[in-house]
């Protein structure tokens, strides 16, 4: 694999409930995760995130492991009802006080924050008003990373105000497999819009509330190429309207300042004066999180949805089942540049990775060879676009270790480092070493 530029960002992701455990510590107020998965039959475990990793307490060995990593990037959600615990109103000292002290230790190790402001726990009073659905929750939420911003702006270097708006709608609103498990179909769209407005204005805030240093501000949304399942004209026109939903509808807005024409009927009575200007807020960076391409079909014409997913064959599958391509991530990447142009700054992959389940063997070690496999693939996939002329500046591998998996509770594993949930005893995996190797190479390239 060629060297890849100066200053690229070899980091890891996490998110707040997905770790901290400590649901109600410290006057916490309850999220709609903590409210989802107390539903019978929502979690496939019946598990939640009440425990998780116990990283609220157990942060400083964390850090030291990513310190012994050598990655140089962490990407963390900050957990908002841990800062408001009902959404609004003054903020908590000893919430402010515990990513205070977060902060903190990852500088000390040599990692520069990447902060998101909302990885999809929203203090269940403001679903109580409605949620997303809500226009006021976009209020609260500008509100919140103005608070967030002065309290962190000094230290923090990356921002992302909302992690994945379109997993947020279609898997929370949509179908209902994710908080807060609504399952209004189409009748979802507003969230969408929603959300897009809440990043402008939280952009808008937190550049208005940043101190000491100008705040470098993007965004991490999942994006997959579409496969159409064959060249049947029908096919391709569900594909393309698959893709519009999944990728133009949250892209376009950020980018250029409007909505794909098959989906503006979707979304245009949401919209208000003024919103298409908020969303498309200057990005410093355009952070992609990407886990495999979808194959779509089109579906009879009274079926409640206009396509279908279809398997994609011929590749091998993660324990999640998902289909290992890397090739999509450089064709994606590749395609965004040539989409858009001047409008698209700089690339971050904000996430990537993959569900291996491996557990330590007899002589404590975590084989997971599919994982280092996964990661060599995607990065020598991301080497070629940069080669291509695609301007990357970043890998935050998907994740820092084990977690909760939202509807899959614990059964799915994608860390570097393997969590044992009943002891909280952290065992690094083969993975973690062959990442710690690669990143020390690549410095050694550089220098």
């Amino acid at each position: 694999m060629r060297p890849f530029p100066p200053g690229f960002r070899f980091g890891t992701s996490t998110a707040a409930y997905q770790i901290e455990g400590a649901v109600s510590s410290d006057g916490k107020g309850p999220s709609i995760w903590d409210t989802f998965t107390a539903k019978p039959g929502a979690i496939i475990d019946g598990s939640s995130g009440a425990q998780a990793c116990d990283h609220y307490h157990r942060y400083p060995e964390d850090v030291a492991l990513m310190g012994e990593l050598g990655a140089n990037g962490y990407r963390f959600s900050i957990s908002w009802p841990r800062i408001q615990p009902s959404g609004k109103g003054r903020p908590s000292p000893k919430g402010l006080a515990f990513y205070d002290r977060l902060i903190d230790a990852c500088l000390e190790h040599g990692v520069q924050p990447m902060t998101t402001l909302y990885h999809w726990d929203l203090p269940q009073a403001l679903e109580d008003d409605g949620g997303w659905l809500n226009r006021a929750t976009i209020d609260a939420f500008a509100d919140y990373a103005a608070i967030v911003g002065e309290r962190f702006g000094d230290r923090v270097e990356h921002w992302v105000p909302v992690n994945e708006p379109n997993v947020v709608t279609i898997m929370g609103y949509a179908i209902g497999m994710h908080a807060p498990g609504r399952a209004l179909m189409f009748e979802a769209l507003p969230v969408a819009h929603h959300l897009l407005v809440a990043h402008g204005r939280a952009s808008i805030a937190l550049r208005e509330s940043v101190r000491g240093r100008i705040p470098s501000i993007g965004c991490a949304n999942n994006h997959a190429p579409m496969w159409p399942a064959s060249d049947d004209e029908a096919d391709v026109g569900a594909t393309k309207l698959f893709d519009g939903l999944w990728n133009g509808l949250f892209m376009e807005p950020m980018l250029l300042g409007r909505y794909p024409e098959d989906c503006l009927p979707l979304v245009e009575d949401a919209i208000q004066d003024g919103d298409l200007t908020t969303i498309r807020q200057p990005l410093d960076f355009y952070g992609v999180n990407y886990y495999n391409p979808m194959r779509i079909a089109a579906t009879e014409e009274d079926s409640e949805l206009p396509f279908e997913f279809r398997q994609i064959v011929g590749y091998p599958v993660t324990d999640f089942g998902w289909p290992v391509v890397p090739d999509a991530l450089r064709e994606w990447l590749v395609m965004a540049r040539a989409r858009f142009r001047a409008a698209l700054p700089p690339l971050m992959i904000t996430e990537s990775g993959c569900a291996y389940n491996m557990g330590p063997d007899e002589n404590g070690v975590v084989d997971d060879q599919p994982r280092i496999d996964y990661l060599e693939s995607h990065l020598d996939a991301v080497a070629k676009a940069i080669d291509r002329g695609v301007d990357v500046r970043g890998y935050y591998c998907w994740s820092l270790m084990d977690n909760f998996e939202w509807a899959e509770g614990y059964t799915k594993r994608f860390g570097l480092v393997h969590v044992d949930f009943e002891t909280q005893k952290r065992t690094p995996k083969r993975s973690f070493d062959w990442y710690r190797q690669f990143i020390a190479t690549q410095s050694e390239r550089v220098d």
